[in-house]
């Protein structure tokens, strides 16, 4: 399992080595993510100044405590509540990124298919089938932000397993909705998406856990985006190469 999660975590170093050889078709993929952070950050920054009189709101109860336990509480508080905004970011991030570059990031796909062989005949979608991926990635980045907010508060690990739990789902999620593109243009069911990320958890957690935390460096969300999107084709392949579809379920099959 560990072998497989480093595995995961080298492929999206491999997805680098396009800033070498499509240096142009790369730098096309910063234009969203620049667009994107910059929408993002005019959300966030006001939060994160306000922490202070965000986390005094949310505990009413801790006024009259005597320090330091008032000042501990509401700085637990204020990271609980920071975990929480940067997991729901990242994938707000990642949606709005990936809905106002399709056309860029649907190249660097489509090239890395090329270089790799054998590429689906589909294009992998167009802007409305993004859009409808982005507001699923949305709704669900919702649904990580309140479990992680709400695991904060456990007393004492709370904070600890807040930011570990937000890093593990946030990169879940980001590599099953990175590796769709590929998955989409083939047409797959449902059921086959199931048996392909069946048959490499680890490898995948990996490589969305790598990409989760490369988002939390300071910009480096924009340089890693037209990354992630080439080696999550790379991982799509992996994974299709690993665990072939039965007869089952061919591509193109979907179930009734």
């Amino acid at each position: 399992m560990i072998q497989e999660f480093g595995i995961g975590v080298r492929t999206l170093l491999r997805g680098f080595t396009l800033w070498r050889t499509r240096p142009g078709l790369m730098n096309l993929g910063l234009v969203p993510a620049l667009i994107s952070l910059a929408i993002l950050a005019a959300v966030l920054l006001p939060l994160v100044f306000g922490m202070t009189s965000i986390s005094a709101w949310l505990t009413p109860f801790a006024e009259e405590w005597p320090a330091p336990w008032k000042g501990l509480v509401r700085g637990a508080v204020g990271f609980v509540v920071v975990a929480a905004a940067i997991a729901l970011s990242t994938v707000l991030f990642s949606a709005l990124t990936l809905t106002i570059g399709d056309p860029f990031y649907q190249r660097i796909w489509h090239a890395v298919e090329v270089d790799l062989g054998d590429p689906p005949p589909s294009d992998g979608g167009g802007f409305w089938s993004a859009l409808a991926e982005g507001l699923r990635l949305v709704v669900l980045g919702i649904l990580i932000a309140l479990v992680v907010l709400l695991i904060g508060f456990v007393p004492l690990i709370g904070g600890f397993l807040a930011a570990v739990l937000g890093v593990i789902l946030s990169g879940r999620l980001l590599a099953r909705e990175l590796t769709g593109r590929a998955f989409d243009a083939r047409d797959f069911s449902p059921l086959d998406r199931a048996a392909l990320f069946s048959g490499s958890r680890a490898r995948v957690l990996g490589f969305g856990v790598a990409t989760q935390l490369c988002f939390l460096i300071p910009g480096g969300a924009v340089v890693v985006m037209p990354v992630a999107v080439a080696a999550s084709t790379m991982l799509a392949r992996d994974m299709m190469a690993r665990t072939p579809l039965t007869p089952l379920t061919p591509p193109g099959t979907r179930p009734i």
